[in-house]
This record gives structure tokens, C-alpha cells and sequence, in this order.
């Protein structure tokens, strides 16, 4: 089985996040404006909507302030990557949190899925991580 990301894309067709009936996780803070619950099912965005596993709201105001998503500051960045690394490992929930999906990625295809269109800018990839290092 396994752990991709993918880009929620709201302006065009969604990317694929997998081959075939790959579980699409919306690991975003805040849903898509004006779309409708029926539209993002009907455009596959994701499957199901998981904003604990976004940045938190003063995380991503930070980061708008140093520039994000357009800025490629090297250090900016690594701030930004270890501030939600420790929000994500922050407590006990969230460290089983993150071993569940590492189980669930084991045995069956999930995808986790963001706006950012730089996945190497975005923390989709910083989670992918930490679910595949959880134990």
C-alpha cells in the first residue's frame, strides 16, 4: 500500500492522489470558499476533511507574514517545518494520531492532499513524513 500527497486543486479538475480508491485526506484549515459540500464530493477534493493535521491558524499567520506560499526563504522554511513538526508531536493524541495513519497508509492507499502548489514548500510533505517516521 501507500502514502502520497497530492494538490487540492479548487480551480480545475482535482490531481489524483492515487491509483483507484486511494482514501483522499483534506489536511487543510479551511475548507474551499463558496463551494458547496455536493461540489467538492462531486469534484473528489478529498474524502474526508481533516484540519487537525493543517498548520495551526497562528502557524499559517506566521507563515503569511514571512511570505508563504510565494516566498522560498531556506530559512523561513525551516522554521516554519519545525514549528509544525512540534505541533504534530506536541502530545500523546497526536502521536497516535500519526501512527494511526501511518497503520492505515500499511493497508491501503492514502493520500494527503493541500492548496499549496509546491509540495516541497508545504507542509503536506512535512506530514507525509512524520506518519511514515510514527511509531
Amino acid at each position: 500500500m501507500a502514502l502520497t500527497t497530492y494538490r487540492i486543486d479548487v480551480e480545475g479538475k482535482a490531481e489524483k492522489g492515487g491509483k483507484g480508491r486511494t482514501l483522499k485526506l483534506g489536511t487543510v484549515r479551511f475548507l474551499p470558499r463558496g463551494m458547496s459540500t455536493a461540489e467538492r464530493e462531486q469534484r473528489q477534493l478529498f474524502d474526508v476533511w481533516l484540519p487537525q493535521y493543517a498548520p495551526s491558524a497562528e502557524l499559517l499567520g506566521w507563515a503569511r507574514g514571512q511570505g508563504f506560499p510565494e516566498a522560498d526563504e531556506p530559512k523561513a522554511w525551516a522554521r516554519f517545518a519545525a514549528r509544525y513538526q512540534k505541533e504534530m508531536t506536541a502530545t500523546a493524541e497526536r502521536r497516535e494520531a500519526l501512527k494511526f495513519l501511518r497503520l492505515l497508509s500499511e493497508r491501503s492507499d492514502v493520500a494527503i492532499g493541500c492548496y499549496c502548489g509546491n509540495e516541497s514548500r508545504c507542509h503536506r510533505s512535512l506530514l507525509k513524513g512524520l506518519i511514515e517516521g510514527a511509531k
